[in-house]
């Protein structure tokens, strides 16, 4: 009968019990991002910055807020992302306190973020991941995606079931219902809105509503009071933490068929402009109001 050495017995014993990853090397996670560019990490990231308040967020909703190191002005949900270390804003970044943080991955908004500050960061020999969420699977996707990079796989699966879950709870919900023509307002004075490319205007598609300015070039873009008339929406939503200053604004233009049938409400404009899980508790509300509009 042929022996068998104790070590080789060891070896075979321990290949049993521990994980693979702990005998066998990890491949590089390499990922492709919203801009088509490459990003290979030789280990999951454990210093990361964000460049946008969102991707703060988003981080800490898979448990991994423990791995910023920076985040710029505004990333104040949850309260603990009070306490990063700002590194700037959509307006401009401290370049040389992000080199101090030394992150081995940086997170950049693709449209809120500066091409020329994305551009100097990977000059500086920095990884930078540029996510551009357009459509509620992106978040989803950009959940999972931020899971791999910082292994939290496990907790971003989760996170990202439960909203594609409530995602689709809503688009069943309003399904077949007949559509309302919506204007909705980011900004009064001067009025901004958004174009159908915009994420905000993928989240009315849930409701059964229509962007009456889908058309306009831009993803958000200034329009005039003489556009909204001609164009005359069902319903006015407008995108504030203060509900009744949002709606008051439009009191006085009676002669809108959103304002004479009370169809003006707010939603938090915190919620619905960031890309994040929370977005569909803004569609919720907005969704309800909505279909008052067709009654």
């Amino acid at each position: 009968m042929r022996t068998v050495s104790p070590f080789l017995l060891l070896v075979v014993l321990l290949s049993a019990a521990a994980p693979v990853s702990a005998l066998t090397p990890l491949d590089d996670l390499a990922v492709v991002d919203d801009l088509g560019a490459e990003l290979r990490l030789d280990h999951p990231a454990q210093r990361v910055i964000s460049l946008s308040p969102h991707l703060t967020e988003l981080m800490y909703s898979i448990g991994a807020g423990n791995r910023l190191v920076g985040s710029v002005r505004g990333s104040d949900f949850p309260a603990e992302a009070a306490a990063l270390a700002q590194i700037g804003d959509a307006s401009g970044l401290d370049f040389e306190r992000i080199l101090r943080s030394r992150p081995d991955l940086v997170l950049a908004w693709g449209s809120g973020n500066r091409p020329v500050d994305i551009t100097r960061l990977r000059s500086l020999g920095l990884r930078v991941l540029v996510l551009e969420p357009r459509r509620l699977e992106d978040i989803a996707r950009h959940l999972r995606l931020l899971g791999e990079l910082t292994g939290f796989g496990i907790q971003a699966q989760a996170v990202a079931r439960d909203l594609e879950r409530r995602v689709d709870a809503l688009a069943d919900r309003y399904a077949g219902r007949v559509p309302v023509r919506v204007l909705f307002e980011i900004w009064h004075r001067p009025l901004f809105t958004v174009n159908g490319d915009h994420i905000i205007s993928k989240v009315l598609g849930l409701c059964a509503a229509q962007n009456i300015f889908a058309d306009l070039p831009r993803l958000a873009g200034e329009v005039s009071l003489e556009q909204v008339l001609v164009l005359d929406p069902d319903a006015i939503v407008v995108g504030s933490e203060a509900d009744d200053a949002g709606v008051n604004n439009w009191t006085r233009f009676s002669y809108l068929k959103a304002v004479r049938t009370g169809n003006v409400f707010a939603v938090s404009a915190d919620l619905i402009t960031r890309q994040t899980a929370r977005i569909v508790d803004a569609a919720e509300r907005m969704c309800a109001g909505l279909d008052q509009a067709r009654h």
